[in-house]
């Protein structure tokens, strides 16, 4: 074989094995800046933590507020996941027992939507508004960065004028000592109203669930909207008819 020959073929061969590990090299190069990349962001999650209220309790799932609160983020394309979190009949003992197992997800936004039944059954509000501040430090110490609101619920009169004001100023309290959104009243427009009420008195009907996603997505809505569209939501409801007019002050979650 001459030699020309042979030494032609060698450097064909050292040729193809060295374009061979320069594509290796370009391929670990190509993952290693993958590997060190930021991964692409996740839906938030809002947590809504309450009592009958949140549940839904007499209506259908998809008519009670958080699931109306869902479908509004996805005609947005938001990527945002409401996790319900009713319980019905809970008190604010009870919700500082169940929040550690509640909290094992990751909370971008956490809503604080207890206490109605505390006061309902005239419980000393030093406690309630106690357990209430234990929630919100609990949450605080395992996602530090996550939003807090805290919904409030007006009593009827017939508990008393001391103890019916002495409750409604916890909450403006708790809000301002924890740096949350204050929701004054979930039920803002819906309580004393009979016609967006159950027979009870106490809980909302459908179109009562749909007023009261109106007085908390404008609470999520600057939590949530991405920059490019705040301010751009609209009425969660398109203002089809369910304007009731403000009503009085007997709500609260029986249940």
């Amino acid at each position: 074989m001459p030699t020309g020959w042979s030494d032609g073929r060698r450097t064909r061969r050292r040729g193809r094995r060295e374009l061979a590990l320069s594509a290796v090299l370009a391929v670990a190069a190509l993952l290693a800046v993958a590997a060190l990349a930021e991964p692409a962001p996740g839906p938030r999650t809002v947590l809504l933590f309450g009592d009958s209220l949140t549940a839904g309790y007499g209506v259908e799932p998809e008519q009670a507020f958080p699931a109306l609160i869902q479908a509004r983020l996805d005609s947005l394309a938001w990527p945002v996941r409401i996790v319900d979190a009713g319980l019905a009949g809970e008190t604010t003992a009870a919700g500082l027992r169940r929040i550690d197992w509640v909290l094992r997800p990751p909370v971008d936004v956490f809503v604080l939507a207890l206490g109605g039944n505390d006061g309902l059954r005239g419980l000393p509000l030093d406690q309630a508004e106690g357990n209430l501040q234990g929630i919100l430090d609990r949450v605080k110490a395992r996602f530090p960065a996550a939003d807090l609101v805290v919904a409030g619920v007006r009593l009827p009169p017939n508990l008393g004028e001391p103890y019916t004001q002495a409750f409604q100023a916890l909450f403006p309290r708790l809000a301002q000592a924890n740096g949350a959104v204050l929701v004054p009243r979930l039920l803002e427009g819906v309580g004393g109203d009979r016609g967006l009420m159950l027979a009870d008195g106490i809980h909302p009907n459908a179109a009562g669930h749909r007023r009261m996603a109106e007085t908390v997505w404008a609470a999520l809505e600057p939590l949530l909207a991405p920059p490019a569209s705040t301010g751009a939501a609209q009425d969660l409801q398109g203002r089809s008819g369910a304007d009731a007019p403000a009503a009085g002050d007997a709500e609260g979650d029986g249940q």
